[in-house]
């Protein structure tokens, strides 16, 4: 007897909308045992993840706190992804709004705070853009693999970064901590409910919208689909890839950049060292997750989030580290990829012949 894997001719829709909610659960289930093996009972973590991220109001602000940087990052890499292009340096790309937005703050001169907000967002969107339009560029001129590039673009954004705030932009009165000088009053998004929820929320829900509209309605938006799908039958119908990909790698790192921006001016209000605990690379699972849709994105964020949220409180009730949560997130990725293979195929036990 053997296993053999066929292709599945189709598939139910309750199948495809089940299987990745199942292996969400199995993914809880295994969690639960790492738990255990921390001396904690997974009912009462997950209880406590729930009560802490949603039990109050302050702790609904902070998942949505979180859920910000989530969905900008994730439309981005979901959009890349729309056209099978690979987009794995959303962390880089963050960092590099990050630091556009914080140039304009710090030497503009800007004291409009209309002018200065619009400035460090267009900022923020043209050095995310920028960053990843490199690989864009590689990819369609010489066919460099765009996973390679934007994965070791991440390092050196982030080296740069820390070289700003190490050097030519540290504050001379932040006691030595590796930080810049705190942004103007013109330089902040607005707080909302005497909480740290700020504008950059309600943008990224505007964002998902745009993305949307633009994706599903629009003949661009189509032929990204019709690249991706098929880049031969494209060529053939006169689309002009190349420059598809290298605007598609703008576009998606732009979006992520606004994520650097938005943490900036709404959040921290200085550059600092750490800027993004690796929103980008959660961003890769969370576009996974929702199947590369702007709704499912805003939806699987705010879960991320939520996550987020309750394993600080983890850390503090019961002293896990944080590296709790990225191996939940590892887990939830690996029995996403398993729900994928057995929606594309079906596994059936055989009995083996005499020639096998």
């Amino acid at each position: 007897m053997k296993l053999v894997a066929e292709k599945r001719q189709t598939s139910s829709k309750l199948f495809r909308f089940s299987a990745p909610l199942i292996s969400i659960l199995v993914a809880l289930f295994v969690a639960g045992f790492l738990l255990l093996a921390a001396g904690v009972s997974p009912l009462q973590a997950y209880l406590e993840i729930i009560k802490e991220a949603l039990g109050s109001t302050y702790g609904l602000s902070e998942t949505l706190v979180k859920t910000t940087p989530l969905i900008f990052a994730s439309l981005g890499v979901s959009l890349a992804f729309r056209m099978q292009i690979w987009n794995i340096g959303a962390e880089g790309q963050i960092y590099m709004g990050a630091c556009g937005a914080t140039a304009v703050a710090l030497f503009s001169g800007l004291e409009n705070h209309v002018m200065m907000i619009t400035a460090m967002f267009l900022a923020a969107f043209l050095c995310g853009g920028a960053w990843a339009g490199v690989a864009g560029i590689l990819r369609a001129r010489w066919r460099v693999n765009e996973v390679i590039v934007t994965l070791l673009m991440n390092y050196i954004a982030i080296l740069a970064v820390d070289y700003l705030i190490y050097g030519p932009w540290k504050d001379p009165k932040g006691f030595n901590f590796p930080l810049t000088a705190q942004f103007s009053d013109a330089a902040r998004l607005t707080e909302y409910f005497n909480t740290r929820l700020h504008s950059g929320f309600f943008l990224a829900l505007v964002c998902a919208l745009v993305l949307y509209l633009f994706m599903e309605r629009t003949v661009w938006g189509y032929e990204i689909k019709v690249i991706g799908s098929n880049p031969k039958a494209a060529q053939y119908a006169g689309m002009r890839t190349g420059l598809a990909i290298f605007a598609v790698l703008f576009l998606s790192g732009a979006i992520a950049g606004i994520a650097g921006f938005s943490e900036v001016a709404g959040l921290q209000h200085r550059l600092q060292h750490g800027i993004s605990p690796g929103y980008g690379y959660t961003a890769i699972i969370i576009a996974w997750l929702a199947k590369r849709s702007a709704l499912g994105v805003v939806i699987v964020s705010f879960l991320m989030g939520v996550l987020l949220v309750g394993g600080d409180s983890l850390q503090l009730s019961w002293q896990l580290p944080v590296a709790f949560v990225y191996a939940f997130q590892g887990l939830i990725l690996f029995f996403l990829l398993a729900s994928e293979f057995f929606i594309q195929n079906r596994v059936r036990l055989v009995r083996g012949t005499s020639h096998d």
